[in-house]
């Protein structure tokens, strides 16, 4: 979302500058192909690093931004001290994520979450997060920052549409016939993205709907990861599995499914329902993050884990009449038309920047006023 940001961004207004506290990373190629400065501090994760902190204020006392804007807890906290040690006048925090504390969350993280909570008070300004839920957790949580903005994702409208020829194409592809039922997950493997549930679900539809096929696509989706294939072997799926590894062309197999499903455990803003739904494809989710907000009328929802109620809804949807089905997905990009356009999301963050230079600047003034009228 950083990258969509600065690809929309208005460059005569704004300047722009990436300081990753690692390494610039894949993102940060192509943030770079667009022409923003981007370096790279060098840090290992989870391991304190007090020399390039240094060096971090000092790059920032060099640069003398306008507004420092971080992104996600490390950099909200080591990115919002720098800023304040390096006497940049505004810090906004980003805050992208819901129920994020797990089992598996590293000890070092947790420090940060907790030290983050502490200092919201008074390093950040403002603190902008991407869903409902995420800023009802981090409350929880002892977030207490005295402004706020609730900013959802955007979705490039051009880049997902529908597009009939995809279904065609991707079927093909897959080996599968043109009118094949078709129900896709698009998700890495992590266990949070609960691809075992995708699986469970799948399993419960084949017994009732034989005819319908299952795309799975993400990092590490593939048959070589034995665990996966076992999964999908035991649920006896694997003639109607197709599961194709990482893709460059998201918008094109999001176009081909009949159905989208989110099965995650946890999730903030969902951004593959509302590229789905841009492409006019009803979804099916866990009710994890704003994923009922995202969907209104358009989609369904079921409880986390609720694997037979997920493969409950996705047989009621397919049965429907096909223009049925058809009019449900136009209703859903509409909905993405009217309150996710990627467009409207950059001007509420480029409108967030301005307010802010020109309160700091308003501030400025009235206490060089106050020191005049004080002499």
């Amino acid at each position: 979302m950083l990258l969509k940001l600065l690809e929309r961004i208005d460059r005569v207004k704004f300047s722009a500058c990436v300081i990753s506290l690692t390494d610039a990373g894949e993102i940060g190629t192509h943030i770079a192909a667009l022409g923003v400065p981007v370096e790279a501090l060098g840090m290992r994760r989870g391991v304190p690093d007090l020399i390039r902190f240094v060096q971090l204020v000092r790059r920032l006392r060099q640069i003398e931004p306008d507004v420092v804007h971080t992104w996600l807890y490390h950099a909200d906290l080591m990115g919002g001290l720098a800023a304040r040690l390096a006497g940049i006048p505004s810090v906004i925090w980003g805050v992208r994520s819901a129920d994020f504390l797990r089992a598996d969350t590293s000890l070092s993280t947790k420090i940060v979450l907790s030290l983050c909570a502490k200092v919201s008070p008074w390093l950040p300004d403002c603190v902008l997060y991407n869903s409902q839920k995420g800023k009802a957790y981090h409350e929880k949580l002892g977030y207490r920052e005295h402004r706020y903005l609730i900013i959802p994702n955007g979705i490039d409208l051009g880049k997902f549409s529908p597009d009939e020829e995809a279904r065609h194409e991707v079927r093909r592809e897959l080996g599968i016939p043109s009118n094949t039922p078709l129900i896709g997950l698009i998700a890495r493997l992590d266990p949070l993205k609960n691809h075992e549930g995708f699986i469970e679900a799948a399993s419960s539809l084949h017994r009732q709907m034989p005819e319908v096929h299952f795309l799975m696509a993400g990092q590490d989706v593939e048959w070589s990861n034995p665990a996966l294939k076992n999964l999908i072997e035991v649920g006896r799926v694997t003639s109607v599995f197709h599961l194709l590894g990482r893709r460059d062309d998201i918008p094109r197999l999001t176009a081909s499914l009949d159905l989208q499903s989110l099965v995650s455990w946890s999730e903030a803003f969902p951004n593959v329902l509302v590229e789905a739904m841009a492409c006019g494809i009803p979804c099916v989710s866990t009710a994890v993050g704003d994923a009922a907000l995202i969907l209104g009328d358009t989609g369904r929802t079921v409880p986390t884990g609720d694997m037979v109620g997920l493969a409950a809804w996705w047989a009621a949807l397919l049965k429907l009449p096909e223009n049925e089905r058809r009019l449900l997905g136009e209703r859903a990009r509409a909905r993405v038309i009217d309150r996710f356009e990627l467009g409207a999301m950059v001007k509420r963050y480029e409108a967030v920047y301005v307010d802010l230079v020109k309160q700091k600047e308003l501030d400025r003034k009235g206490l060089l006023r106050q020191n005049m009228e004080d002499r």
